[in-house]
């Protein structure tokens, strides 16, 4: 079994570096992943490296961040587990010895009770580190009494959600300020808020987390409709309640992805009626992590940053 891993440690907010971590001792169930590429998350993970991330039961630093990890089982549990060499999806570790990884996907080698995993099909390559997101898309998209209507946000987030949406019989809408980010629809439409004068949308999604969305939003909602929050809000989330009042609106939180949400992803590729294709926009060097984090936090082209731990080897 490895005893180190390379990992990318936020050692304290503003402050990255790549170094070698020690691995905690293998417990019964737990197995060992060789990482073959790791996501970098817009959200989550800009608001550690910021230290703007409200306060989180085990938040604390060193960190070793990431949730979005693909790679092969290289030490195996107990007789009867997972084989060597299958291709597996990880959301995360808390096996480093020295950091905390209450999200820990960003390394080259992962200590993970084996129930955590995923098996993933060869086929999906390193699209697989999007499992986590897409299963978030799907638990955002079924939190709400009906489809989403309208998804605001084209970043990852939202364009997965719209697939899902599609793929369950759906069609949504999507609002998008950037320009930049208005292309790469998939059977659906994106466009200007200020452009959308439509005003019975029965179920909106928004994934933007942008804390003042609701204030947007209301004018655009049916009576009785339902505005799912699917985003991470830094700050204190507020409306003005007179135009929530009229239209007797509802409000609802999406929280994190269960293991129905990731059964239900992978259920819809295997079928076809899911793609994952066209959001890795970058890829990295853990070496250059650095600038690769930057640019996932500050290009507005980069979609999703994958770090490839394969070339760390």
């Amino acid at each position: 079994m490895p005893t180190e891993s390379h990992a990318i440690l936020f050692d304290r907010p503003g402050h990255l570096s790549a170094r070698r971590l020690a691995l905690n001792a293998r417990q019964a169930g737990d197995v060992v992943v060789e990482v073959a590429a790791s996501g970098v998350s817009t959200g989550t993970e800009r608001l550690l490296f910021t230290g703007e991330m409200p306060p989180f039961p085990g938040l604390g630093y060193p960190l070793v961040p990431g949730y979005e990890a693909v790679g092969m089982v290289a030490e195996t549990a107990e007789e009867g587990g997972l084989p060597l060499g299958t291709r597996v999806f990880v959301p995360g570790s808390n096996g480093f010895s020295g950091a905390r990884g209450l999200f820990g996907a960003s390394a080259s080698h992962l200590l993970v009770p084996e129930q955590r995993v995923v098996p993933v099909p060869e086929a999906l390559g390193d699209e697989a580190v999007l499992l986590a997101l897409a299963a978030t898309a799907h638990h955002a998209v079924r939190a709400g009494a009906s489809l989403p209507e309208l998804i605001v946000g084209h970043g990852a987030l939202g364009r997965l959600a719209a697939r899902i949406v599609r793929s369950l019989g759906g069609r949504a809408t999507v609002w998008e300020t950037a320009s930049a980010r208005r292309g790469g629809s998939a059977g659906y439409d994106v466009v200007d808020p200020a452009d959308d004068d439509r005003r019975d949308y029965r179920t909106i999604l928004d994934v933007s987390g942008d804390s003042g969305i609701l204030d947007k939003l209301m004018p655009h909602l049916a009576r009785g409709g339902e505005i799912v929050l699917a985003g991470f809000y830094k700050q204190p989330v507020a409306f003005a309640f007179p135009p929530a009042f009229m239209r007797e609106a509802r409000l609802t939180i999406a929280a994190e992805w269960r293991p129905d949400d990731m059964a239900a992803v992978t259920a819809l590729l295997t079928e076809g009626r899911l793609s994952l294709g066209g959001i890795l926009t970058h890829r990295s060097r853990p070496a250059d992590a650095e600038a690769a984090y930057r640019t996932a936090f500050e290009d507005a082209d980069c979609l999703k940053m994958t770090l490839d731990w394969r070339a760390n080897a």
